[in-house]
């Protein structure tokens, strides 16, 4: 299979989308990201990278970085995490209140906001406080890039606008369903999604979930069922209310963040991400979910 010419006609027909929706605007340096950029990267199993366009260029991952946390707290702690947050897939907006009142404090999924919040709270008890490190450390390692960092101002930027999450955490912790303070565990929440990395860098740092769990160090961080569990939360849960369309889309497993980065699972296959800022209504990158789409179909690694 020409992956190089499936990689580069991907990236060239979603370039007519560049420019097309908006910026995040919950955070304000989000919303001064040009619209103009697309990268596309795509990590194999046999250990081949292809990038495209932007692929190089870091962004803020933003809830992309809520499958390597879950993926940590699922290594520690495995099912006991799934009395804490559901697996239920959500109609309402990634960082809704209502529903979460409603069930007594308990997120419906890990990546919405609050369920995300649970799992970080529950990382910061497996590493000392320090879960951003950790899940800095974890990318840094299976991508082969010491240089990913936090972004600093980005991260000051997210914590003048991060009022609905507080919200979340002081809901829950009224519950008592969290074990930290909500300062904390805010600042620890937001250097984790404030990481900045490119394309490529995800792409390689994903790909344990492509090899069954497995670390490109061959250790094994989740096993065989583990990692199906982890990737079938993200099918069902990764694009929030829009979950049901990508699925039809793409018929992968597919996680995005605010910050315009997509990243799907091809289990067996690769790990494929693509990033451009511009977000249509649900908060997925448009060009980016493009990418995916054609990709998937020129490949054949639905999962269905």
């Amino acid at each position: 299979m020409d992956l190089r010419g499936i990689v580069d006609e991907a990236h060239d027909a979603a370039v007519r989308l560049v420019g097309t929706g908006r910026q995040a605007q919950s955070i304000p340096l989000l919303g001064e990201v040009p619209l103009d950029r697309l990268g596309v990267a795509l990590a194999t199993v046999d250990g081949e990278v292809i990038g495209a366009g932007d692929c190089r260029e870091p962004f803020s991952v933003q809830s992309l970085s809520k499958v390597f946390s879950l993926a940590l707290v699922l290594a520690h702690e495995g099912e006991s995490l799934w009395k804490r947050v559901r697996r239920q897939p959500s109609s309402l907006r990634y960082d809704a209140l209502v529903q979460l009142d409603v069930d007594h404090g308990v997120p419906r999924n890990p990546f919405v906001n609050a369920g995300a919040l649970v799992v970080v709270d529950r990382l910061m008890a497996a590493h000392a406080t320090e879960s951003a490190a950790a899940v800095l450390e974890l990318l840094r390692t299976e991508s082969g890039n010491p240089a990913i960092r936090i972004d600093e101002r980005l991260a000051a930027s997210e914590r003048g606008a991060s009022h609905r999450n507080a919200a979340a955490a002081l809901l829950m912790a009224s519950h008592g369903r969290l074990e930290h303070e909500v300062a904390e565990l805010l600042d620890r929440y937001i250097d984790q999604c404030a990481i900045a990395a490119s394309c490529v860098d995800v792409a390689q740092a994903g790909l344990f979930l492509a090899r069954g769990g497995l670390l490109g160090s061959g250790r094994v961080l989740l096993s065989e069922r583990e990692v199906r569990r982890l990737n079938a939360v993200v099918l069902t849960c990764g694009t929030y209310e829009a979950a049901g369309d990508v699925a039809c889309q793409v018929g992968a497993p597919v996680k995005s963040g605010i910050g315009g980065g997509v990243m799907a699972v091809f289990p067996g296959h690769g790990t494929l991400c693509a990033w451009s800022p511009g977000l249509d209504e649900a908060g997925n990158s448009v060009a980016g979910m493009a990418v995916l789409e054609e990709v998937a179909d020129a490949t054949g690694w639905s999962v269905f």
